[in-house]
């Protein structure tokens, strides 16, 4: 018999399979246009059918009166959002909509809590217990507050770091591999401990302990990793959902939770083998990094060009390629750097980009600026594709990036970025580093490569200098 529950769960399968189609189209640039449509699509689909079985479940007028200005609050703050953020901030941005995941799930377990396990008289309670589920549950409100507890504070703290209100060089406390794995381990203890008796004061007390434990986990973590701490928050959000897909009985949040979850652990192991850097080191807040602290050393002196000089080199290139990074994106140059490419392709010079798999503080934050700027997709290669065309190439364009270029990745073992593949930009004949001064990168490390004897350094705005190599050509 076809009821409201039944379509309801129908429409949760077609949704599922949009979010499916989502991540698929996603993978690619020229899909990503179609994936974004099926994701926008699914979520409208769950929304529906959220509300259409909230109807058939006689929802009170009061809880649908909440449940509408919930959506408007929400759906206004999105949009708000959405129009103002600049792509420098979308970093942060979703740092910050992780965080709201994590709180999320917090209230929903402790919402779980308050209806069963502080209401052992209740009918909710007795029939768990009459179907042997009680301690199942029990389980479940445990896990999903300490997983969205972690991901609340930990969030918090990525959004903090990538906006630069607090500084992006790790937080080294004594004895910080203890105290991660000890609060792991008296989590494992506490959660036995309450599916036993759930006491309201172990509830409490794994809260606090997984909020401590968010905090200290991202803090460990220098800004060298820090895009992959965005994606490994988005795993840990996405694990969070599914545990309230389990306390809700949503299998839609279940099925989504689960792919977010594992696609963001899957990207974060990637970026993290493009980074030479252990997964489980990452995830454990630094464990088992050996690096050494930077180091001020004398490299010599740097050697300037003038915007006229450089569009002078390039006239006479045979091959260009050009290497974006968080310059290029907060000075806004994308569109400058497309129509730089597009000159010098008219006079026969072969342009190419190489994109880092960590450019900029987001994964595929420069492939998305260039697709905006137009830039053709065939020339924008991942680093792995192009790194042995450097030595040869007659001019690389370094645009806003710093430590994803730096020879003391591969030349120097107590650099704290040792062993991180980078860009061999200087195998090249010449290198143009646009900076607006001779300050470090992201990560903290002085980069040798301004000093080479083939680097010449082009400061002040990268729009600005783009725009003037531009006029120039």
């Amino acid at each position: 018999m076809f009821t409201l529950e039944t379509a309801a769960t129908a429409a949760y399968v077609v949704a599922a399979l949009l979010f499916i189609m989502a991540l698929a189209g996603l993978s690619k640039h020229e899909t990503s246009r179609a994936g974004n449509t099926f994701g926008i699509t699914g979520m409208a689909v769950a929304l529906i059918a959220t509300i259409a079985l909230a109807l058939a479940r006689h929802i009170e007028p009061i809880g649908l009166a909440l449940l509408v200005a919930a959506m408007a609050v929400g759906a206004a703050i999105g949009l708000w959002r959405a129009k103002v953020v600049e792509m420098t901030g979308m970093p942060e941005l979703i740092a910050l909509l992780h965080s709201f995941v994590g709180l999320a799930a917090v209230l929903v377990g402790w919402n779980g809590y308050l209806h069963v396990e502080a209401d052992s008289t209740g009918a909710e309670a007795a029939v768990l217990d009459s179907q042997g589920m009680l301690g199942i549950h029990s389980a479940e409100v445990f896990i999903g507050v300490f997983i969205g507890a972690v991901t609340f504070t930990g969030s918090i703290v990525a959004n903090l770091k990538l906006s630069a209100r607090i500084k992006s060089t790790p937080l080294m406390l004594p004895g910080k591999n203890v105290l991660n794995v000890g609060a792991l381990v008296l989590f494992l203890a506490l959660t036995v401990w309450f599916v036993i008796t759930p006491h309201l004061w172990l509830l409490i007390a794994v809260t606090v302990l997984a909020l401590l434990l968010g905090w200290h986990l991202v803090a460990s973590i220098g800004g060298g990793d820090m895009p992959v701490v965005v994606s490994m928050l988005n795993s840990y959000s996405g694990w969070a959902a599914a545990a309230s897909g389990f306390l809700l009985s949503n299998d839609l949040l279940i099925v989504t939770g689960a792919l977010v979850g594992s696609s963001g652990a899957y990207l974060s192991y990637i970026m993290c083998k493009a980074m030479n850097r252990s997964f489980i080191s990452v995830i454990a807040g630094g464990f088992g990094i050996e690096a050494g602290p930077a180091e001020d050393k004398d490299y010599g002196d740097h050697r300037e060009i003038t915007a006229d000089s450089a569009a002078e080199l390039l006239s006479s290139a045979s091959s260009v390629i050009i290497t974006p990074g968080y310059g290029m994106a907060v000075a806004q140059a994308q569109y400058g750097v497309a129509d730089l490419t597009r000159k010098l392709r008219e006079r026969g010079i072969e342009v190419r980009f190489g994109i880092h798999p960590v450019a900029g503080r987001l994964p595929g934050h420069m492939n998305v600026l260039l697709a905006e700027a137009k830039v053709p997709y065939d020339i924008v290669l991942e680093m792995d594709e192009i790194n042995d065309d450097f030595d040869g190439t007659s001019v690389v364009l370094v645009i806003g990036a710093n430590d994803t270029v730096n020879p003391a990745a591969s030349e120097d073992p107590s650099s704290p970025i040792a062993g991180m593949p980078v860009l061999t930009v200087w195998n090249a004949d010449n290198v143009i580093v646009f900076k607006r001064s001779m300050a470090s990168g992201y990560a903290g490390v002085q980069n040798p490569l301004f000093f080479r004897d083939n680097t010449h350094m082009l400061f002040g705005d990268a729009k600005d200098r783009v725009d003037a190599i531009n006029a120039a050509l």
